[in-house]
């Protein structure tokens, strides 16, 4: 598999990551910014690609543990490499796995679960590439995603994924609404969020929240103040707050 070197997090990741099909980006590391882990918890990824999210929570986060699970056995190799390039094989492991059909050793509680799911309806414009169809159109399988994550995850513990904004309705309609917040991601101030992170606590009483989110950029493009902390100072959002 050709590959290309990248970096996140102003460097603390440097990855390799397939030159064609699905490649993180700053949805990764977002993701990964949200996630409220603290040390010595057991956390998973399912869909964990070629391992960016879960490296850079890693990063945040040193004393944690991350399983990642990912189908495509290439990936899964090039997660492998990409913990022992980073010096984090020891905490962060990738297995071959379907997300949505866990072999049983995988069926466990986990105090957090994350994952970027396929969030793209199937509207008659897929990828030519298998492997980025694959990891983006969700074949009406949304739903399964999410009850296989919920269902890892333990009481008290949260579930957060990042996915298309123009889906929050029904994805909330998927996910128990005491507990859950919602994070926008605007592009700018002013125009409507593409991306958002939603979050569960489960077995919360809480109310629902709809938090005030995060704006990407400036009007010349550049990031935000806000958002170079997250993609490059390897901060967290509100949603990491593990009190919350």
């Amino acid at each position: 598999m050709q590959s290309s070197e990248d970096r996140f997090l102003d460097g603390r990741v440097i990855a390799h990551q397939p030159l064609t099909g699905f490649r993180s980006g700053t949805d990764a590391v977002l993701l990964a910014a949200a996630v409220p882990a603290t040390e010595d918890e057991d956390l998973l990824e399912l869909g964990s690609g070629a391992g960016i999210a879960s490296l850079c929570l890693a990063a945040r986060v040193p004393g944690c543990r991350i399983y990642g699970l990912e189908l495509v056995p290439e990936l899964v190799d090039l997660a492998r490499a990409n913990a022992r390039a980073n010096r984090m094989e020891a905490r962060v492991r990738f297995e071959h796995a379907d997300a949505l059909r866990l072999p049983k050793a995988w069926r466990r509680g986990f105090r957090h679960v994350f994952c970027n799911p396929p969030f793209h309806q199937d509207e008659g414009n897929v990828s030519p590439s298998a492997e980025r169809a694959q990891a983006l159109q969700d074949g009406g399988r949304l739903r399964e995603w999410l009850a296989t994550a919920l269902k890892r995850v333990v009481a008290g513990g949260t579930l957060s994924v990042i996915v298309r904004a123009d889906r929050l309705g029904e994805i909330l309609a998927m996910l128990p609404l005491r507990g859950t917040a919602i994070f926008p991601l605007w592009p700018r101030a002013g125009e409507a969020a593409k991306r958002a992170i939603v979050q569960t606590r489960k077995n919360s009483r809480a109310a629902p929240m709809l938090l005030g989110g995060l704006v990407l950029h400036r009007e010349n493009g550049c990031y935000t103040e806000e958002a170079e902390a997250v993609l490059r100072h390897a901060g967290s959002l509100a949603l990491a707050s593990p009190h919350r």
